[in-house]
């Protein structure tokens, strides 16, 4: 009898577990209770990273870059398999460019809904944050900012920070003709960021753009046009007295390395990738 008791005994302790509750303490609770063992959630020991939300196919080249850099600078900050939580809504660039021409004519109604769309897009998906990865259509963040509810980073904001740190006063801004011509990227530069900056010429400018729709936003990339590029580069640093470049537009760093030229170059694909994953873990 005394065998089947404690035969008995071993299943109900078997069923119910090793640990037997304490009295219950209604502030307490339960003594086998999960948070009086120390058993924390999965991952709750770090914040959790927001989506990067990404505005891209403006070109699709470029748009391949930053999903690559964000996921390597994720990786080189947290370690391990980490990688970038991003959303991307890629428009499709030859209906798109027509609508670019139809904004430097100035009706800008098209590409400001297309812009707004893809952002909206976004939030609805679940993004955090916003990133436009194009030079050219960081000239609509505001716009595109005021139709959603979800902050927009700036590339030229981005880019400011980064030159203002390495100490130079003054730098040349190569990139298409809208981004080197209207206020939106210099004006800023130099009122929130307190630099001088330099525009190539007429010509260079036409030859520089000319460049960059004709063939690196097709993927087509020429040591004839590097060679290019690089003379017009040295010319500013020689005549105009720049300290530096500025790479205005997300396609030239696939044209244009540091290796390149004898000055420092400020790689705005890179820049603006790295305060995206840095807004995204919370790092300063």
């Amino acid at each position: 009898m005394k065998i089947k008791k404690l035969a008995l005994l071993c299943i109900i302790v078997a069923i119910g577990g090793c640990c037997t509750c304490a009295p219950v303490d209604t502030k307490k609770g339960c003594a086998c209770d999960k948070s009086s063992l120390n058993i924390s959630p999965a991952g709750s020991e770090e914040p959790e990273m927001k989506t990067i939300g990404i505005i891209g196919g403006v070109s699709w080249v470029s748009s391949i870059e930053y999903y690559r850099l964000m996921n390597e600078i994720v990786r080189e900050e947290l370690g391990g398999l980490h990688s970038a939580k991003v959303l991307m809504y890629s428009i499709e660039f030859g209906e798109f460019s027509k609508q670019e021409r139809l904004a430097e004519q100035g009706n800008w109604e098209m590409i400001r809904k297309t812009m707004i769309d893809a952002a909206q897009r976004l939030e609805r998906g679940g993004a955090d944050f916003i990133i436009i990865g194009s030079n050219t259509m960081n000239s609509t963040a505001e716009v595109i900012e005021a139709n959603v509810n979800i902050p927009v980073l700036h590339i030229v904001d981005a880019t400011g920070e980064k030159v203002k740190k390495s100490g130079m006063k003054t730098v040349a801004l190569l990139g298409t003709k809208f981004t080197m011509e209207q206020d939106f990227y210099h004006g800023r530069l130099e009122k929130k960021f307190g630099l001088k900056v330099i525009i190539p010429n007429e010509a260079e400018r036409k030859y520089i753009n000319a460049v960059i729709f004709d063939e690196l936003c097709a993927g087509k990339f020429y040591d004839k046009s590097r060679e290019g590029y690089i003379r017009i580069i040295n010319r500013l640093v020689k005549e105009e007295g720049a300290q530096g470049v500025i790479l205005g537009c997300t396609e030239i760093p696939l044209l244009v390395k540091q290796e390149d030229v004898n000055v420092p170059v400020f790689d705005t694909t890179k820049i603006h990738a790295e305060a995206a994953v840095k807004y995204a873990i919370g790092s300063k």
